[in-house]
């Protein structure tokens, strides 16, 4: 019996070794393996769907970033993407100091808070409104208008328009493939 137990916890501690080896083998032959900080939404492909990190509502598509520069923006940098797509990313500060680093998109599936507010707007020429998730009403960013618009239009209106956009916080959003790579499949379902 106690010949069985002691070869059981060999075998475990087998089990670990090899383990660990084969991931510092991934990890220095194949450094892109690990690419810390790629939860957020700038580690997109093309195709790659982006969710609400609340809740994970599918918010938009990679084909959907549309970058639209600001002179008002405190930075600005690109980000080399899975795929090799780049995205720019702005950090903007609002009125009471808070800090927001944003990617902009011609469309997502949020819910606009209307009326749309022509003061202390990052894009010159355009109003806002709060922009949130339809599912759990987090608050994912902002949508942007012409600011010669009515104050409130229809989601058909500014989804159809070229010269409407949304700005959307990267520390809000989600890859599907990232939020795809944390589930486990328990081992009882494993054969």
């Amino acid at each position: 019996m106690r010949c069985k137990r002691g070869l059981w916890l060999l075998v475990k501690q087998l089990e670990r070794f090899i383990i660990i080896q084969y991931i510092s083998f991934v990890l220095l032959f194949y450094p892109a393996a690990y690419r810390p900080g790629e939860a957020c939404a700038t580690g997109t492909s093309a195709d790659t769907l982006l969710l609400c990190r609340a809740c994970g509502h599918e918010l938009a598509v990679g084909t959907d970033i549309h970058f639209v520069p600001s002179r008002l923006a405190l930075s600005s940098r690109n980000d080399t993407l899975l795929g090799g797509r780049r995205v720019n990313v702005q950090l903007f500060e609002n009125p009471h100091g808070h800090r927001f680093e944003v990617i902009t998109f011609r469309k997502a599936d949020v819910t606009q808070h209307w009326p749309a507010d022509k003061r202390f707007s990052w894009f010159p020429g355009y109003s806002w409104t709060v922009a949130t998730c339809p599912r759990c009403n987090s608050h994912l960013g902002w949508a942007f208008q012409p600011i010669d618009w009515p104050d409130t239009i229809t989601k058909t209106r500014f989804e159809e328009s070229e010269h409407t956009f949304l700005a959307l916080i990267t520390h809000q959003l989600l890859r599907e493939d990232f939020a795809s790579s944390l589930l486990i499949t328990p081992k009882s379902f494993v054969s």
